[in-house]
């Protein structure tokens, strides 16, 4: 008969454990599941919360680098545009000493012209006196007499526009 106390069922034991069990339970939760649950909660809000930081600070990363990349495409269309108002510039102003090296130019061409004409007819003007002296001479050793002063200067004047016409 021993061997079927052994084998037996107590319900006043197996009451007993249970109610062990429940209190150990009542007593588990109300100390050590509240506050690990508080724990629990704190760190899951505070992963919340740095999840939020992340992603706020991806946000302004993306703000600042689409910012930066405007203000790159800004710089470098403005650079261009810098560029090219500067080649202009520079090309007016070459246009600008070109047309003033040439203004200066025809200025000195016209005033080598006028100075060589001026020359050519102090040239024609000397020529002309020194063929009215040779003249002179020569007609007075020619004709060996006395001329009149009218016919004298009628046949130089013929013989200078004679002269003049031939070196124009």
């Amino acid at each position: 008969m021993q061997n079927l106390d052994i084998i037996s069922i107590n319900i006043w034991q197996m009451l007993i454990s249970l109610c062990n069990l429940l209190i150990i339970f009542l007593i588990v939760k109300k100390f050590l599941f509240g506050p690990i649950k508080n724990v629990m909660s704190k760190r899951q809000s505070e992963i919340d919360e740095h999840y939020k930081t992340a992603e706020a600070a991806e946000a302004d990363a993306m703000r600042a680098k689409e910012e930066f990349e405007y203000k790159l495409t800004t710089a470098d269309k403005e650079a261009a545009s810098i560029l090219k108002e500067a080649t202009v510039r520079a090309d007016r102003r070459g246009e600008k000493i070109i047309e003033e090296a040439k203004e200066k130019a025809d200025v000195i061409v016209r005033g080598a012209q006028a100075e060589a004409e001026l020359e050519r007819k102090k040239a024609t003007e000397g020529i002309k006196q020194e063929i009215v002296d040779v003249s002179t001479c020569l007609s007075e050793k020619i004709l060996e007499r006395e001329i009149k002063q009218a016919d004298h200067k009628k046949l130089i004047d013929s013989f200078i526009s004679e002269i003049g016409e031939g070196n124009e």
